[in-house]
């Protein structure tokens, strides 16, 4: 057996941990951005671009990071009388998977829709329902490893039935499969790993820890 070596070379210093970090809260930083080139741009909603930025106070040491620009997206938690999650089933290509998933859709509705509205348009979409009842639950970033997409999360209760109009669907909307599922049978069945899709996890049991503290 061949005889392990150690490492030579500086010492990498030790990481400071801290007992408690304070304020316990995202905070807004922006490096420096020395060079940005378009990599894909097309006439839907995104860009992919690739910024060149520095560390603070290490000019000498450029870092090249791919971003993807995302306008952002809601997903609608819509929750009747008797405990039950309204879902869809959507085909998603790039996961070769068709989905449980909730009411959502992207943030395009133009200047000035706020996130609530164009949750309350996507539930009457998706779903043909309007809510008495909206709380927003908590808003995330998904990936920000490399995109500024964010999400906001929505609670809709007082459910009744609202026609879409004249919306058409098209594409995969076209494809959708809608049904109920008890909050109980959701929450055992992302536990099993039959159901994976992430706003509806996120969703579905932060509802549980909000309703077991008493704070719905």
């Amino acid at each position: 057996m061949s005889k392990m070596t150690r490492a030579t070379g500086p010492r990498a210093r030790p990481t400071k941990v801290s007992d408690h970090a304070g304020d316990v809260r995202d905070r807004p930083e922006q490096w420096e951005v020395v060079a940005s080139r378009i990599i894909h741009e097309d006439d839907w909603i995104l860009t992919f671009r690739e910024d060149t930025v520095v560390r603070p106070g290490h000019p000498e040491q450029p870092l090249a990071r791919l971003v993807l620009d995302h306008p952002g997206a809601v997903a609608v938690l819509a929750i009747d009388d008797q405990e039950r999650v309204r879902c869809l089933r959507q085909y998603r290509h790039s996961s070769g998977m068709k989905l449980i998933e909730l009411p959502a859709g992207l943030c395009d509705g133009g200047p000035g829709e706020e996130p609530l509205e164009t949750a309350k348009r996507e539930l009457r979409e998706e779903a043909q329902l309007r809510a008495a009842d909206w709380r927003h639950l908590f808003t995330t970033w998904p990936t920000p490893g490399f995109t500024n997409e964010v999400h906001w999360f929505y609670l809709a209760r007082g459910l009744s039935h609202w026609d879409r109009g004249d919306f058409d669907m098209h594409g995969e909307e076209a494809e959708l499969e809608h049904f109920w599922v008890p909050v109980e049978e959701l929450i055992d069945a992302i536990f099993a790993g039959r159901v994976g899709d992430g706003p509806v996890v996120q969703a579905v049991l932060a509802y549980d820890a909000l309703k077991r503290r008493g704070r719905l």
